[in-house]
């Protein structure tokens, strides 16, 4: 929230933390961060000074938390999720330090009762703006704690990163010019395509039927639209899908953008998990995919003669 909207009183504890800040001080402001959540307030810090926004009373994903009716604030808001592997998560954290948007952008960090601390692996990150963490009481899943995100975020595009990308240049300003379009409602670097809705391939840049989740970036009016993703996929693989999905039926279309500067690492929200388990769970969230959209081919943009 811009600095002369504040009460008096956050603009006077913000300037006290800022000086704190500016002196190493880091107990003093740490006092007045929590004296600033107690009245109400989260504060926020960025190179050009600080600010702060509201604290929402409930960390989850229902409605009733939701700022996407607000304007939006920054040109970006970069969303990821710490559950498990904090190697990765430093790794991303730090690689986004190093290589900076070159727009105006948030970090959205959603900590998913994750079984590791965050808090130093985001101190020791380097980064130039301090992430909006928000954190969950229990373990709410990829589509709960991706909605979470999406509904606290500030930004034009919201775009999902999972921690298995290494940014190696800035990612962020390419996939939000994806939007300069304004048919595009979901973009991102990697997209699919099929002819029945039901087998999936990979499609070259361009319009696609749906973006994969590993980098996933949605406009801010068709997050109004669709809401975020259905709380019941809580294994990743295929929510993507719904949530192209769900965007397109608003009336948007998806694309897959041109390669990004990201190196794609071991996806350990696959490889941690048994063959078994990890098949039933992908299983389960296709089924729950066809049962809302394996009747729409008039969403594919190439669908084959059905010989059903």
């Amino acid at each position: 929230m811009p600095r002369d909207k504040l009460p008096p009183d956050v603009q006077r504890l913000l300037d006290e933390r800022s000086s704190a800040r500016q002196a190493s001080n880091w107990s003093r402001a740490d006092a007045l961060r929590a004296e600033l959540a107690a009245a109400g307030w989260e504060p926020q810090d960025g190179p050009s000074g600080s600010t702060a926004r509201p604290i929402l009373a409930d960390a989850s994903p229902d409605e009733s938390v939701s700022l996407l009716d607000e304007a939006a604030e920054v040109d970006a808001s970069v969303q990821v999720v710490a559950d498990d592997h904090p190697g990765d998560l430093a790794r991303f954290l730090g690689a986004v330090g190093t290589h900076v948007p070159g727009l105006a952008w948030e970090l959205v960090l959603v900590a998913d009762a994750p079984s590791f601390d965050v808090d130093p692996i985001v101190e020791a990150a380097g980064l130039p703006l301090e992430p909006v963490v928000l954190r969950a009481d229990g373990r709410l899943g990829w589509g709960g704690s991706r909605t979470l995100g999406m509904r606290r975020s500030r930004g034009r595009v919201t775009i999902l990163v999972d921690t298995s990308l290494e940014p190696v240049g800035d990612f962020v300003t390419p996939l939000v010019a994806a939007f300069d379009d304004e048919r595009v409602g979901i973009a991102g670097g990697w997209g699919v395509t099929s002819g029945d809705g039901r087998e999936f391939v990979e499609a070259p840049p361009g319009e696609v039927d749906a973006v994969e989740g590993y980098c996933l970036a949605v406009r801010r009016e068709a997050l109004r639209a669709v809401g975020g993703v259905d709380h019941r996929f809580r294994f990743y693989r295929n929510a993507d899908l719904d949530l192209s999905f769900a965007v397109r039926d608003a009336g948007w279309s998806a694309v897959r953008t041109g390669p990004l500067p990201v190196v794609r690492h071991e996806h350990r929200g696959w490889t941690s998990l048994p063959d078994d388990e990890r098949d039933r769970l992908s299983k389960r969230n296709f089924y729950r995919f066809l049962d809302r959209w394996g009747d729409r081919r008039d969403l594919l943009l190439h669908p084959e003669p059905d010989d059903r």
